[in-house]
């Protein structure tokens, strides 16, 4: 019984929290572009130093609340209840968490939110059953996280398949009811707070079968291969040996300010296209508009070096808006057909490039856009795309970037 009313007043407490949390983004990527539409250079010296900032303060204070905040939970879960996932976990790196991604996104950051609401939610989950004085397993663990993806996105299959596919290293039916439990009630609340909203709106696009065949194995191909590179880049900062690299990561605050410095200069050069999640400009191109072809290659560059400054943030919106990027290209070659259906499936293909979890990424861009009619070449590209990233980067992103937090 305490473990049921754990699980029912964590899910709603880090649904909340969520809330909270995407609230708190949006104002900072607002007051950002208001800043930068009254003093337009001003992002050449606010970005650089609030990055150096917030790495300065993360290293010194909260190292492990850097970077997502995916691979600390996919840690936490090998051992829930030692020393370490308690570290991981605590409700100070979950603050330090929720306040440094915001200061990220006020600096103008290509940053997402969806990964530290993974840790911010498993934090929050561990803490009301520390507080009910139930046992801490692996269960509760991979329930807050999937609980967080689906009040972060409002996709509740999303977070049950992203527990299966990533977080749990070995799914038991024990662990699926959690999961389950936790994802509804956390959704529940979101719905009652925020409506029944659909993240990217309701889209209704298809293909023909001819274009279909053509487009399907394209957007598999360079999504893997621009998601892979992305992974690899991400996984060699964190462990090769080289020592050029080795040179680079032993001044953090150096590093930090030169990827602060790129992000502003990108974003000046895309007209503000780069910075922040990308929400918008991806919606827009779903919905079958057109924005600058710099848009998808900016937001890489930006998505990059905002990742690679090892400040707090995650990298799921800003893949999402990248890939859309991607899609926007794809679609100048066929012209003639629904834009927004190949929209769809670049930000399929390289979102599975990047995470290597084609059914996570079938079934959250499903959830999105509330569009079913395109499951089939969603299918086909999301598995060209991980097998195309399998060659170019071998480790799956987390669980390579979560061996350094055991």
């Amino acid at each position: 019984m305490a473990s049921r009313i754990a699980a029912i007043l964590g899910a709603m407490a880090l649904a909340l929290a969520a809330i909270a949390f995407a609230q708190g983004g949006e104002w900072a990527q607002r007051t950002f572009l208001a800043l930068y539409r009254h003093a337009p250079w001003a992002p050449l010296i606010l970005t650089p130093a609030l990055f150096m900032m917030v790495v300065w303060f993360t290293r010194r204070f909260w190292p492990l609340a850097r970077a997502s905040g995916i691979p600390q939970v996919m840690a936490a879960c090998h051992k829930p209840d030692g020393a370490k996932a308690a570290a991981l976990l605590s409700p100070s790196t979950a603050a330090a968490k929720f306040v440094g991604t915001i200061l990220i996104l006020l600096a103008g950051g290509s940053a997402g939110r969806e990964g530290p609401t993974v840790q911010i939610s498993a934090s929050i989950m561990m803490a009301v059953n520390r507080m009910l004085r139930v046992p801490i397993t692996s269960g509760v663990v991979i329930a807050g996280g999937a609980a967080g993806v689906a009040a972060a996105f409002n996709t509740p299959l999303a977070g049950v398949a992203f527990a299966i596919e990533e977080l749990a290293a070995a799914f038991e039916q024990k662990v699926a009811v959690q999961v389950m439990a936790a994802v509804m009630i956390a959704g529940l609340v979101s719905l009652g707070l925020s409506g029944d909203y659909i993240y990217f709106g309701a889209m209704s696009a298809a293909l023909d079968l001819r274009t279909m065949l053509i487009v399907v194995p394209l957007a598999g191909v360079c999504g893997g291969l621009l998601g892979g590179l992305f992974a690899r880049a991400m996984v060699a900062m964190a462990w090769s040996g080289a020592p050029w690299l080795a040179r680079i990561k032993a001044r953090p605050l150096v590093l930090a300010g030169i990827c602060g410095l790129i992000v502003a200069i990108t974003g000046i050069a895309s007209n503000g296209l780069s910075w922040g999640t990308g929400y918008e400009t991806t919606r827009a191109l779903l919905e079958g508009h057109h924005t600058s072809l710099i848009f998808g290659p900016a937001k890489l560059i930006s998505t990059l070096a905002t990742a690679l400054s090892g400040a707090p943030g995650g990298i799921f919106a800003p893949s999402l808006s990248v890939g859309a990027g991607l899609g926007q290209g794809l679609a100048m070659i066929f012209p003639t057909h629904a834009s927004g259906a190949i929209v769809v499936l670049g930000i399929v293909g390289y979102f599975s490039g990047v995470v290597r979890a084609p059914l996570t990424a079938i079934i959250i861009v499903m959830e999105m856009t509330a569009d079913r009619s395109m499951i089939l070449p969603l299918f086909g590209t999301a598995l060209i795309a991980d097998w195309i990233s399998a060659m170019v980067c071998r480790p799956k992103l987390y669980h390579a970037l979560s061996l350094s937090f055991r």
